[in-house]
C-alpha cells in the first residue's frame, strides 16, 4: 500500500475519532436525554424516576465509552503498527454492535433515515477499515 492510502487511512481514522467523541460528549453529558446536539431531545416520558435515573446513569457510561473510543482513534492514527490489534479489535466491536440493531425486529426503524448511515458504518465500512489496515500494516512491515 502506498503512503497516500496511510494517510487516507489515519484521515478516516481521525473523523470517526472525531464523531465518536461528539457523540461521547452528546451523550455522556447529557445522558438519556442528551444535549441536544444531534436534534430534539423530548422523546419520552418519565414515569419512574428512580428506574430512569439508573438507566440515564448506564446511558452516560455509554457515552463516555464513545468518547474513550473517540480519543483512541485518534491516538492510534498516530501510530497504525503499534495500534493495529486494539483498531481491529475495535472495528469487529463496532461491527456486531451494529449486528445487535437488528435484535429489535423491526427494519422500517434500521433501515430507515435516521439509522441506516450509522448501520452502513458499522456493517460495511468496519471490516473495509480491518482489510484495509491489514493490507497497511503488511505493505509496510514488508518494506
Amino acid at each position: 500500500m502506498s503512503g497516500i492510502s496511510s494517510i487516507a487511512f489515519r484521515l478516516v481514522l481521525i473523523v470517526l475519532g472525531l464523531l465518536n467523541i461528539f457523540i461521547g460528549i452528546n451523550v455522556g453529558f447529557g445522558g438519556i436525554s442528551t444535549l441536544g446536539l444531534q436534534g430534539q431531545t423530548e422523546f419520552f416520558e418519565v414515569t419512574n424516576e428512580a428506574v430512569y435515573l439508573v438507566r440515564d446513569s448506564h446511558i452516560r457510561y455509554f457515552g463516555g465509552l464513545y468518547l474513550g473510543l473517540g480519543l483512541f482513534l485518534i491516538l492510534a492514527s498516530t501510530n497504525l503498527y503499534k495500534y493495529q490489534t486494539a483498531l481491529k479489535l475495535v472495528f469487529v466491536l463496532v461491527f456486531i454492535g451494529g449486528l445487535a440493531r437488528f435484535t429489535m425486529m423491526r427494519p422500517d426503524v434500521i433501515f430507515g433515515q435516521d439509522i441506516i448511515g450509522s448501520l452502513l458504518t458499522e456493517l460495511l465500512l468496519m471490516p473495509i477499515l480491518f482489510i484495509w489496515l491489514s493490507k497497511i500494516v503488511k505493505s509496510s512491515a514488508s518494506k
